[in-house]
């Protein structure tokens, strides 16, 4: 990337930069809900527009300066995001599940000022932290060499709970995929933001707080696991990678999964799907792109 087009990447200083905030819920955790949005409109040195997204709910209750926007059915994790980005105007979006907070009421005007040092930067995810004191899942900090969770690196996936991007950015990409409804959407956009010449950032020095639960508690998580797997690499990459990529991760997943020969088996089940199914338009990466991801430390194949 050249000085020139780190140039062009940078988004107006504003004193009083402008957040779109989108909060997805289906009314399902009311207090969690309502502890994120109340921390979203705590923020300071910032101007908010803020929608809750009900995903198949009609939202109520919700503070002032806040607006609803209620989708009739569940349409699924990212394209309800999506929905809610299409509502809400700023320089940058700031996407918060419905229970996770941010605990500093400087969390947003903080990310914002890691654009403005480092225009190169194009999605930034926060240190994520169970408030309780529980332990902090490992998966949370998205590196294979996962180290101290306090450092900042770059990245190649993310976990979605609460992501920052400049929104020219999360236009350039085309938004979240909407076609996953749940799971690997995070991994797509963070390939998108690197194959837009942009890089994808962990900040050990952000916080979010969110409950540590295992995903593995959705009954429909090992099917789609597989199944967008799959589609991740039909949709993003080269032919020649593409079952380059599904194939290490079926060997990391016999070597996790080999004592639970039932979950394998519906872990197959997807990847067979996977292949089978639409998985909506394919965006390739570039060669350059994989270049420069192998260059920062993961080149996608695993």
């Amino acid at each position: 990337m050249t000085p020139a087009t780190v140039r062009r990447h940078a988004v107006p200083h504003r004193e009083r930069p402008r957040i779109a905030v989108v909060s997805l819920s289906q009314g399902t955790r009311p207090d969690d809900l309502r502890r994120g949005l109340d921390s979203v409109l705590a923020q300071q040195g910032v101007e908010l527009d803020v929608v809750c997204v009900g995903n198949g709910w009609e939202p109520t209750g919700l503070p002032d300066g806040v607006r609803a926007l209620a989708l009739a059915e569940n349409v699924g994790i990212p394209a309800g995001r999506n929905a809610g980005a299409e509502v809400v105007d700023g320089d940058y979006v700031f996407f918060l599940d419905d229970d996770a907070s941010i605990p500093s009421e400087t969390f947003l005007r903080d990310a914002v000022a890691l654009f403005e040092r480092d225009p190169s930067l194009g999605l930034v995810q926060p240190r994520v932290v169970d408030p309780s004191g529980a332990a902090n899942p490992s998966r949370w900090v998205p590196r294979i060499r996962k180290g101290d969770p306090t450092e900042s690196s770059p990245v190649f996936s993310v976990w979605e709970g609460a992501v920052v991007l400049p929104m020219d950015v999360y236009r350039a990409v085309g938004g979240w995929g909407a076609p996953y409804f749940y799971a690997h959407e995070g991994i797509e956009l963070a390939w998108r933001v690197w194959d837009a010449g942009r890089r994808t950032w962990y900040a050990g020095d952000l916080v979010a707080h969110h409950p540590a639960i295992d995903p593995a508690r959705h009954s429909e998580y090992v099917r789609l696991n597989a199944r967008n797997r799959v589609w991740l690499a039909r949709r993003n990459l080269p032919a020649p990678l593409r079952p380059v990529y599904v194939g290490s991760w079926a060997v990391i997943q016999v070597l996790r999964w080999w004592r639970h020969p039932r979950r394998l088996r519906v872990w197959f089940d997807g990847v067979r799907e996977g292949w089978s199914s639409d998985c909506g338009p394919a965006r390739p990466m570039g060669w350059l792109t994989i270049g420069r991801m192998t260059l920062a430390g993961r080149p996608p194949v695993v």
